[in-house]
């Protein structure tokens, strides 16, 4: 299935170039009565009508197999089913990290490193709110 992806994606992109190239390359309607009339739009490559019917053929037959590599490439990419269908689902799996609390009393102080001795209790984190399904209420 990879291969055939990146080969679908690989004749896409060839594709668009040569397009891109073959559209450059055409001169516009206008450059007819131009080039009746001496102009320098008839010193083209394929003369002054002759890569009309080449070229348009060319651009219509590219615009073709554009169209249906991408086709193939939006069926081949929603074919493979994915486990997870939502990014909500996927965002209740990754915990925040929990800020420090702040410092209060004698540990504020610059070079003190044990803590008061009326201060051994263990600050409690805040409760992670529920992300994801867990912010939706229930009945």
């Amino acid at each position: 299935m990879n291969v055939i992806l990146t080969t679908v994606l690989a004749v896409q992109m060839l594709t668009a170039l040569i397009m891109i190239g073959l559209i450059l390359m055409q001169h516009g309607k206008g450059a007819d009565m131009g080039a009746a009339f001496g102009s320098g739009g008839s010193g083209s490559l394929f003369g002054a009508s002759g890569s009309a019917n080449f070229m348009s053929r060319a651009t219509g037959i590219l615009a073709a197999v554009f169209f249906c590599c991408t086709l193939a490439l939006a069926y081949f990419g929603n074919a493979s089913p994915r486990a997870s269908t939502s990014v909500l689902d996927n965002a209740a799996l990754v915990k925040p990290a929990v800020p420090a609390a702040p410092a209060t009393g004698s540990a504020q102080i610059p070079g003190t490193s044990m803590p008061a001795a009326g201060n051994t209790a263990v600050p409690v984190p805040p409760a992670v709110p529920a992300s994801g399904v867990g912010q939706i209420p229930t009945k």
